[in-house]
């Protein structure tokens, strides 16, 4: 027995005279006594002592409740943190259980982590922790063994070494007696996770990088952080080691041909730390392991993601997305994707290339699918808009009359644009932009004066489409508009040899021309508000059906108010109403907007006829049982009224806060059932059937494999890339990834901007790539774009906007 607990072994029990029960049990005994005290004085204490027995059970209570809870800081990195709370018990610290709620009064985070993944020894086994947290936990007790073995291994070479166990002073005077010490010069402290970085609580007495008592950098003559390694030689830099790091990755990606973007993959990050964490001699996998096992298990991780994704269709619904795309080998390819809020999901890839022209057989292409996913599921196929898609849809929608076919939104805006960007003086002003970067991006030094002047913002943003890098970019020049102008006023750029060069003195004309920028402001107030629609009904963040009429109607009503007189505006209207007319009448389009609350309360009398007309036609379409389309009627009328728990006023401020879905599920669930379901339905879907890059090669390859074994095989290697980009799409759909127009990745978009076919060397310059300064990863001066939703305006009272292009044909008429 400890000695601080022998006091409780002598009865009878008393307490010293000058000290309180409570002074007596916080002063005399330590925190880890206080349990064996409160057993032992129930069992020794004389009955007269009874009262005291009670007041030392009470202190005892009120300690053994007392602990006081510490927040887990960001630094501990341990994943077991995750599942335990952290308390204080006077100068101990214990760790309590999160799923079972028992005390560890010793151990630390180690004897968590067997709890947690049920290995007995030193702790006992939780029966309340979920399965994943119990495989999470025992992966991460075998990576600390893996580790633990490497240190002690390490330990023992070390051990060898007698002239390690000086200071780095000591090692420093003694390198030439052995040549197998390798010292490792370190810039910054190493991470306390890294398997170099030896501690006194790992086992080793080796001191390392600092004198004893030191508290700044180590005086010693090397006068930076050092750490020793056995079986090297010399002394390297850790930015060193980080170059070959670095250079092994890029000699690997410029040999296999890999697109240079790989090292922008959520992937890549994991995969150097697993490498790193394995250390030294570890044996990559083979050619058959990729195609093998590790492709199989792949593809039950990312079956798994799809299952779960699959489970959310029958109360969502879902939609069916067409994507189509030409390979380098000509080929015609559909990627059939669904969408719901959960996330968007790879199906299959099919070679189309002899069916395009047959709307026959592309419906009946359509029609396999839909059954695939599940009729019940599906509420809109989308499709482009072309004829035989347009005929095969009709004809689909025809066959199953629980749902929609929907000409894809964001191919429709891209040729409003298009047509936008051919108008004559609208196009006059793009090739003067055009002539501006054309000679910046093929200027090495220009290029790094406008970088330098812009805080590392390039002038060229590349979008989606050609037709939207067009007014983006124009956009993108306005906003950088000053720091251009700062350039060719400044020193540098007047004692360079570029200014007096055509495409320098064209370039100043153009920057310092104030008619050049008050027409780039004209046509971007015009055309913001269409990139607003584009991002909107592409958008990754939240389902589209909700807003794609609203932001519609705000881009046609900013053109009014824009141009004011209507003969200028119409000529913009025209060319949206003709392209945009299909979906106008869409009723998806329409319920969606009727069903979003922000925009139904904001309207001030009678609603639209058309709008009204569409919410009608989707309650008789997609609800097939005639007695609940009767009772949602009822419904829609406290919808109306905003009765019940429409007129509270969390309902009222959620209106504009919450997603128009989750809005109905909180707030319309007890009142009108049936119509949250149907709103829920409408409201999930996009609006667009939005790709993905795709890899060429391996879909020709694909399609070109005759066996069948290896066909498979492959097809299962496209079902999971094609899953694992679409999901990291989504992880990343808040993130900023830098851009190069002058990447090769980014040319097909960007081309007409940085290159003319009748520009010449000697017209530009300086065309040596290694003089380019790297763009900043994250510039000084960022230029972020909003994603249109909350800068939608509501209103909707100006009834021209809806009128649209009947009006002015029956003027002519008349």
């Amino acid at each position: 027995m400890p000695p601080n607990n022998r006091i409780i072994r002598k009865p009878p029990f008393s307490f010293p005279s000058t000290l309180t029960t409570h002074n007596f049990i916080t002063q005399t005994l330590k925190p880890n006594s206080v349990s064996f005290l409160f057993h032992q004085s129930r069992t020794r204490l004389p009955s007269t002592n009874f009262s005291t027995f009670q007041c030392l059970s009470v202190e005892i209570a009120k300690m053994s409740s007392g602990l006081q809870p510490v927040p887990i800081t960001p630094q501990k990195h341990d994943p077991a943190w995750k599942h335990c709370q952290m308390f204080k018990n006077g100068d101990r610290v214990q760790l309590k259980c999160l799923y079972c709620h028992k005390l560890f009064k010793g151990g630390g985070i180690h004897r968590i982590k067997e709890h947690l993944a049920g290995q007995k020894g030193n702790a006992s086994t939780c029966h309340s922790v979920p399965p994943e947290v119990q495989n999470i936990m025992q992966e991460s007790l075998d990576g600390v063994m893996m580790k633990k073995r490497k240190r002690q291994k390490l330990d023992e070479e070390m051990t060898n070494v007698n002239t390690m166990t000086g200071e780095v002073d000591g090692i420093s005077n003694h390198m030439d007696m052995d040549s197998s010490i390798h010292l490792i010069e370190v810039a910054e402290p190493l991470e306390t996770n890294s398997v170099l970085l030896l501690t006194h609580e790992e086992g080793t007495s080796n001191k390392v990088g600092r004198k004893k008592g030191s508290k700044g950098k180590s005086s010693s003559c090397l006068e930076r952080e050092m750490i020793v390694i056995p079986n090297g030689g010399g002394i390297l830099d850790s930015n060193r080691d980080r170059n070959q790091v670095h250079m092994a990755v890029g000699r690997f990606l410029y040999d296999i041909g890999a697109s240079l973007e790989a090292v922008n993959s959520a992937y890549f990050q994991p995969m150097i730390e697993s490498i790193a964490l394995a250390g030294t001699g570890i044996i990559p996998p083979s050619y058959h392991d990729i195609r093998g096992w590790i492709l199989k298990n792949s593809m039950e991780e990312v079956r798994s993601d799809f299952d779960r994704c699959k489970a959310t269709w029958g109360i969502t619904g879902c939609s069916v997305m067409v994507d189509q795309w030409c390979t380098e080998a000509g080929r015609t390819m559909l990627n059939f994707l669904v969408y719901c809020p959960k996330g968007t999901v790879f199906l299959e890839s099919v070679d189309a290339s002899g069916i395009m022209d047959s709307p026959d057989l592309l419906y009946e292409l359509l029609k396999k699918v839909v059954e695939q996913v599940g009729v019940k599921h599906v509420v809109q196929v989308i499709t482009r808009f072309e004829e035989n898609f347009a005929i095969a849809g009709r004809k689909l929608s025809d066959t199953y009359p629980t749902l929609y076919w929907t000409p894809c939104a964001a191919s429709c805006v891209d040729l409003i644009l298009g047509d936008i960007g051919n108008i004559e003086g609208v196009n006059t002003v793009i090739e003067q932009a055009r002539s501006i970067t054309r000679f910046v991006y093929n200027n090495s030094m220009v290029l790094n004066m406008v970088r330098k002047c812009t805080f590392g913002n390039d002038i060229v943003e590349p979008c989606l489409t050609r037709s939207a890098t067009n007014f983006a970019t124009l956009n993108r020049m306005v906003d950088l508009k000053r720091c251009l102008q700062n350039m060719v006023t400044s020193q540098e750029w007047m004692d360079s040899p570029y200014s007096k060069r055509p495409g320098g003195l064209e370039m100043l004309d153009l920057i310092s021309s104030e008619s050049f920028w008050s027409s780039c402001n004209s046509i971007i107030s015009l055309t913001n508000p269409l990139l607003r629609v584009l991002r909107i009904v592409g958008s990754g963040k939240r389902p589209a059906m909700g807003y794609v009429y609203a932001a519609m109607y705000n881009a046609k009503l900013a053109i009014k108010t824009e141009l004011i007189n209507r003969d200028r505006y119409m000529v913009y209207w025209n060319i949206i109403d003709q392209r945009w007319e299909h979906h106008w009448r869409h009723p998806l389009y329409a319920a969606g907007f009727y069903l979003n609350p922000k925009y139904f309360y904001s309207i001030e009398g009678d609603m639209h006829g058309e709008i009204l007309s569409g919410m009608f036609d989707c309650i008789e379409r997609l609800v097939s049982d005639t007695n609940v389309q009767d009772k949602i009627i009822k419904e829609i009328t406290s919808y109306k009224n905003a009765s019940g728990d429409f007129a509270r006023k969390t309902a009222i401020r959620a209106r504009g806060t919450l997603l128009p879905a989750e809005w109905w599920s909180t707030c319309g669930e007890g009142g009108c059932p049936n119509l949250t379901r149907l709103a829920t339905r409408i409201l999930s879907q996009t609006c667009s059937s939005v790709g993905f890059k795709q890899n060429d090669a391996l879909f020709d390859k694909l399609h070109d494999t005759r066996n069948h074994i290896e066909h498979q095989r492959l097809s299962d290697l496209v079902f999971v890339r094609s899953n694992l980009q679409l999901k990291q799409m989504a992880t990343n759909v808040n993130e900023h990834y830098p851009t190069d127009p002058l990447s090769f990745d980014e040319l097909g978009i960007v081309d007409d901007w940085v290159w003319k076919k009748d520009l010449s060397a000697e017209d530009c310059g300086n065309l040596e790539w290694t003089v380019l300064d790297n763009p900043p990863f994250s510039p000084p001066m960022r230029l972020p774009q909003s994603d249109g939703y909350d800068d939608l305006v509501a209103g909707f009272d100006d009834l021209e906007v809806f009128k649209r292009q009947r009006e002015s044909e029956d003027d002519n008429i008349s």
